[in-house]
């Protein structure tokens, strides 16, 4: 039998799927992380302007963007008997209700070790106009069977 890691490849992409967040989503997510930034609720708040940076707007929390990522990665991984066990992010630009984000992994690297097998991945979120909205490094292990 065929371990997944033997079937991988650099260069291989990994497609996630969109996610469209709204008012009612992000307010959610405030709920459920106990973070009531005001840049997350309040748009009399976002009407102002923040040094230099303007948003227009309230934003997604950061993290609901990492748990976009995340959930690409496990969602491609687990079915093949892999697990995350890295994951850095920087974020590039605000996500707001009404875009569309898509999160995409490219596989970088892959190592064999005697206790597992490793791959690493550039991870990339992009909008609805193709502006670059997260990027970062996962890394994934296929555990070596005992």
């Amino acid at each position: 039998m065929t371990n997944a890691f033997d079937t991988l490849q650099a260069g291989q992409k990994i497609d996630g799927i969109p996610f469209s967040p709204t008012r009612e989503s992000i307010r959610q997510f405030c709920e459920a992380s106990l973070d009531f930034n005001p840049l997350h609720l309040d748009d009399q708040y976002m009407k102002g302007s923040f040094g230099r940076t303007s948003f227009g707007g309230i934003i997604m929390h950061g993290m609901n963007n990492f748990g976009v990522i995340t959930k690409m990665l496990t969602d491609w991984l687990y079915p093949i008997g892999g697990v995350q066990r890295r994951l850095e992010t920087r974020w590039k630009a605000p996500v707001k209700p009404g875009d569309t984000i898509t999160p995409t992994a490219t596989i970088t690297g892959m190592q064999a070790t005697k206790t597992g097998h490793w791959a690493t991945l550039d991870v990339q979120v992009v909008n609805q106009r193709g502006e670059t909205i997260a990027v970062g490094e996962a890394m994934v292990e296929f555990p070596a069977a005992l």
